[in-house]
């Protein structure tokens, strides 16, 4: 392992509500502060914990929701709480990125940042620590936006796809050709066949100066708010300007806003045993499995000819399953959820349907 570089930064995003997780992940605890794996420490642990063998542990920065900056700070007492940045409202990833961008160059101009969300599965962390670096080395040569791909497995519907250029321009990084959202199955199946195809995993690498410059070819409005106030940044005066900027910002994502516009897109196609933990589908299938294929948290669950389900339960409660095939059951204290596992993509329609009918106390 390289020595840690002094001028290598983190950005964990941990802001998101984890909706397609309801109702396990609810408002007030999401997915990212949850052990939603059985693993004994939560999402953002370990994000925390993949990034301490390759960042000083002061240039790790986690930006959340202002209603989660406590439970960032119980989750991981030893981050120096400056190293919280809140954020007021949510206003997606461009946001986000560009507070965060601005007030990294602020403390170093030479810095370089990797942005990650708190929420992914990483099953070799040494790969993914090792794609991390490969990106850090090229963009403090380069001016260049890169991100890490992930080399598809199946044809998915539920992640964006990134096509590249075959003629690589450094050891493993290649220019990007396109971005695209998330296909149909038919045009999933085509870029699977392809090869030249990778998942989008949302991690970006980047130099401060060149994401800072992009953000003020392509977000003018977004950039001249911070810029406006960049005095104000790491001093007692931040929150306030940063809730006025805030209210003032689009929402806007940073693929949308830079990535699918700009020029100098890289990406780094990886294998580090990767899922977004989008959907409980995606949970089950990264949980132990009994013979019939039930994947069972709980310690007084019975199963009695149930086969590929998905069960989650207090361990306090007991739960009998019986003739249930293909099923995800989540049982919390305040409510049941039992649903098909092929309708699980619309477990966020069912949210706004209950917050419709029984308000905000369910969610």
């Amino acid at each position: 392992m390289t020595h840690i570089n002094k001028h290598y930064y983190v950005a964990i995003m941990a802001g998101g509500i984890g909706s397609r997780f309801w109702p396990y992940s609810r408002t007030d605890l999401p997915k990212q502060f949850l052990d939603m794996l059985n693993t004994g420490k939560t999402l953002l642990q370990w994000t925390y914990e993949r990034f301490l063998t390759l960042i000083p542990a002061e240039n790790i920065f986690v930006v959340t929701h202002e209603q989660y900056a406590d439970l960032v700070a119980q989750q991981l007492p030893v981050l120096p709480a400056e190293n919280i940045v809140a954020e007021p409202s949510r206003k997606n990833t461009a946001p986000c990125v560009a507070y965060i961008s601005h007030k990294i160059h602020k403390l170093d101009p030479k810095a370089s940042i990797i942005c990650a969300p708190a929420d992914h599965l990483i099953l070799d962390p040494v790969a993914f620590v090792n794609s991390c670096l490969i990106g850090l080395q090229f963009v403090e040569n380069h001016s260049a936006l890169v991100t890490l791909g992930i080399q598809p497995t199946r044809p998915d519907t539920g992640y964006g796809y990134i096509q590249f250029e075959t003629q690589q321009v450094a050891d493993n990084v290649y220019p990007v050709k396109t971005f695209t959202e998330k296909p149909s199955l038919d045009i999933a199946r085509t870029f699977l066949e392809s090869g030249d195809f990778l998942w989008n995993a949302g991690i970006f690498v980047w130099q401060s100066k060149t994401i800072l410059a992009a953000l003020k070819k392509y977000l003018p409005e977004v950039d001249e708010l911070f810029v406006a106030e960049e005095e104000a940044l790491n001093t007692p005066q931040e929150q306030n300007v940063i809730e006025m900027i805030y209210a003032q910002c689009t929402n806007i994502s940073i693929d949308y806003g830079i990535m699918e516009k700009a020029d100098n897109v890289y990406v780094i196609p990886s294998n580090f045993g990767w899922s977004d933990l989008g959907t409980w589908a995606s949970a089950y299938d990264n949980l132990e499995k009994d013979y019939l294929g039930n994947a069972v948290q709980g310690k007084n669950v019975m199963v009695i000819d149930a086969t590929n389900s998905m069960v989650k339960a207090p361990h306090d409660k007991l739960v009998l399953l019986q003739g249930l095939d293909d099923f995800i059951i989540i049982d919390t204290p305040d409510v049941l959820l039992i649903c098909k596992k092929d309708k699980e993509q619309q477990i966020k329609e069912y949210v706004a349907e209950v917050k419709r009918h029984k308000g905000d106390r369910f969610l």
